[in-house]
């Protein structure tokens, strides 16, 4: 009998690591990405496919068809990298689910986590702290706002915002900037997609995540880390240095949202902890794997693979994790920690100090050491591209 593997969309790191989780078992993994990624290099990577781009869904949709038929990938398992993918998936779970094992929640729970404002709407009625924000319907509500500036425009959903600004979020220090940036961004969403939200000061620092596997209203496997270095440092797009922690209180926090929608899976609950009341605002939760999963590997809870475990069956309990443990994308944190040791706020020592100890690189691997050639070697079309 053929063995169950895995599909993997997206080949960027985030999608590296899930390969290396479960090619290292020898489960078969095929990756499939519509443009050049670094998870192709792996070793672990079974087969790779070049598929349509999420932009044309039917032809994404056709493609993933078609390719659990001839291929006779009848039930497994899909791993999504990114919103818009968690987005499709769960839209049409139904479908997918004749051929594949989708773990992504349905669109009635998805969406919920999807759209930040449905999101913010659950947080405050289960009585979860969330950053004051407000939805204008136009520019006049705009210019009436009662937030202490600066305040951040930005979307519901991050989807077409994202493309076209390569940015998460827009920051507005007066009032006149702010109608400014609102109008820029009416221009590339609908007033009903576009939020005002206040600053919560402190930066990355204060950045936290309760990371699990969750199921039937418990974490089955658990994470809490701190994110206290990400690029760019503001508004960051991607963490580049990460460290596990112990906060029972953001466990019962996570657990209580993901509880109360029913959740199933792997997610990532960001929150943001704020000086001013001491208390954790919840920031937005992701459906799927986020960036600097492997941090859970090495600190002894292995996600995809305990995720995968438990679609086929096996039991899954692991409630404890190893603190004090790091995660590090080399090629972006070494230029954002030069970046602000000339700034004056970094200082060299205590830059060099929390490299030391217990750590995951986010690509580099010398038992699977291509994909890092291969990232290097792809630097100047991921700045072009992405920003990098």
């Amino acid at each position: 009998m053929r063995k169950t593997g895995v599909v993997v969309i997206g080949g960027d790191y985030q999608g590296l690591g899930i390969i290396r989780s479960l090619g290292r078992q020898g489960i078969p993994v095929y990756l499939l990405d519509s443009g050049v990624c670094i998870g192709v290099a792996s070793k672990f990577t079974t087969r790779f496919f070049r598929c349509p781009s999420l932009e044309d869904e039917s032809l994404f949709l056709e493609f993933l068809l078609s390719l659990a038929e001839e291929e006779k990938l009848n039930n497994w398992v899909v791993y999504p990298t990114d919103d818009e993918t968690v987005r499709v998936l769960s839209i049409n779970k139904r479908l997918l689910e004749k051929y594949y094992n989708i773990p992504t929640p349905d669109w009635a729970v998805s969406q919920i986590l999807y759209n930040k404002k449905l999101t913010y709407k659950l947080g405050e009625r289960i009585n979860i702290d969330i950053p004051r924000t407000v939805y204008p319907k136009d520019i006049g509500e705009v210019s009436q706002i009662d937030l202490a500036f600066p305040v951040i425009v930005k979307p519901v959903s991050q989807g077409k915002f994202y493309k076209k600004t390569k940015k998460k979020a827009l920051k507005a220090r007066d009032k006149r900037e702010l109608i400014e940036i609102y109008k820029k961004t009416e221009a590339l969403l609908d007033n009903s997609e576009i939020m005002i939200q206040e600053v919560i000061t402190g930066g990355p620092e204060n950045l936290f995540s309760f990371c699990s596997l969750f199921k039937e209203g418990i974490p089955l496997a658990k994470l809490v880390a701190r994110r206290s270095r990400q690029h760019p440092m503001d508004f960051g797009r991607a963490s580049t240095f990460v460290e596990t922690v112990d906060i029972p209180e953001l466990e019962e926090l996570g657990t209580k949202f993901l509880n109360a929608i029913n959740y199933y899976g792997l997610s990532e609950v960001e929150f943001m902890w704020d000086p001013r009341d001491k208390r954790y605002k919840l920031l937005e939760i992701n459906a799927r794997t986020w960036g600097w999963h492997t941090l859970g590997g090495i600190a002894g809870v292995d996600f995809p693979l305990l995720l995968f475990k438990d679609l086929m069956g096996k039991e899954v309990r692991n409630n404890s994790f190893r603190k004090g443990v790091k995660w590090i994308r080399i090629l972006t944190d070494a230029p954002l920690g030069f970046k602000e040791i000339l700034k004056g706020k970094l200082m060299i020592n205590d830059y060099l100090l929390s490299l030391k100890g217990e750590k995951e690189y986010a690509v580099w691997s010398l038992k699977d050491p291509l994909p890092f050639v291969m990232e290097f070697l792809l630097l100047p079309y991921l700045w072009k591209t992405r920003g990098f």
